[in-house]
């Protein structure tokens, strides 16, 4: 069967369609589903063909609309709620131990939840929660729920790890290794600790992929840009203003491409179930294909990837085995 192109107005309905066999029969675990966001839309797409899908947020009424608005469009999907707070190594800990009780089995996990900005505020465990949203608690989550992934492979399945980034990862000069473990305020500023934290993903991708030695495939991706609850919060207008990517009032700038929901989740979908993708784990995707090219470079060096690896496993206090 040939495959069509995907391109930046591919949408994450179109990129599941085209792998509803291979989503068929699989389950999947995304972070941050909540209504009117990219990870809900995935899951949306993904539900109609998964044999299990799990939503998680740390809010369980905003939850709760999420999995009720799933199972009311596709009254058959199999949508599982799991309250997963990213900020707190124990709450990560509770969580995952409940997927590992699960009788089913997990194909896929898609980190893409995030934490975008606002004051500077430390964890329950001392952390700046940005980066404890985007690299601690989805580092202690993966490495917990790893071994259940592992289990999911066959012959002819590998199971796969999504992490969410963004072309923002450009916008600072990459992740302060020397701030992580303690954050201090006057290093902090929102716009570019979120880049720092985007920046964090693309690294933990390409590391768990060397690391895994081919057991797991892992990718990272920009969604594009798309206004979403994130974008619409106080806190973020300033800074996207000053970029022009908001006007002055908050709304969308026509002049700066702006992707609708179905197209911003095009390529999570992609990265978690494109079959062309077998052989480029590790990679970076972009408007749903492979763009290595466009990760800057203190995203892209080996050293730093293995430096935050290092780092990351002393503060959550595990390390991962394959």
């Amino acid at each position: 069967m040939s495959l069509p192109t995907f391109s930046v107005s591919t949408t994450a309905e179109e990129v599941a369609a085209t792998f509803a066999e291979e989503i068929r029969g699989k389950n999947v675990l995304i972070t941050g589903t909540s209504l009117n966001g990219i990870g809900y839309e995935a899951a949306r797409v993904i539900a109609k063909y998964a044999n299990l899908v799990i939503i998680t947020g740390y809010n369980a009424e905003r939850l709760k609309l999420s999995e009720e608005a799933l199972k009311k469009e596709i009254p058959g999907a199999n949508v599982r709620p799991l309250i997963l707070d990213l900020t707190s190594f124990a709450a990560v800990r509770k969580a995952a131990a409940e997927v590992n009780a699960y009788a089913e089995s997990l194909h896929v996990l898609i980190n893409n939840a995030v934490n975008s900005g606002g004051d500077f505020k430390l964890t329950v465990d001392g952390l700046e929660s940005q980066m404890a949203t985007a690299q601690f608690g989805p580092f202690l989550f993966t490495k917990l729920l790893a071994p259940k992934l592992l289990a999911s492979s066959s012959a002819t399945y590998t199971p796969r790890v999504v992490f969410v980034s963004s072309e923002v990862h450009m916008w600072g000069p990459g992740v302060d290794l020397d701030n992580l473990a303690h954050p201090k305020a006057e290093k902090y500023n929102s716009a570019g600790t979120y880049s720092q934290a985007k920046s964090a993903n693309i690294l933990f991708a390409s590391e768990l992929s060397r690391r895994s030695g081919g057991k797991i495939k892992a990718y990272s991706l920009h969604p594009g840009t798309i206004y979403t609850n994130g974008l619409q919060k106080e806190h973020n207008k300033a800074d996207l203003v000053n970029v022009g990517v908001l006007n002055p009032d908050g709304t969308p700038n026509s002049k700066f491409p702006f992707k609708t929901m179905g197209q911003g989740a095009a390529t999570t979908v992609t990265a978690a179930f494109d079959t062309r993708l077998e052989d480029q784990s590790g990679s970076f995707l972009w408007d749903c294909v492979v763009a290595n090219e466009k990760v800057a470079p203190h995203s892209a060096d080996p050293e730093t990837a293995k430096k935050l690896w290092d780092i990351t496993e002393e503060i959550v206090g595990e390390k991962f085995t394959f």
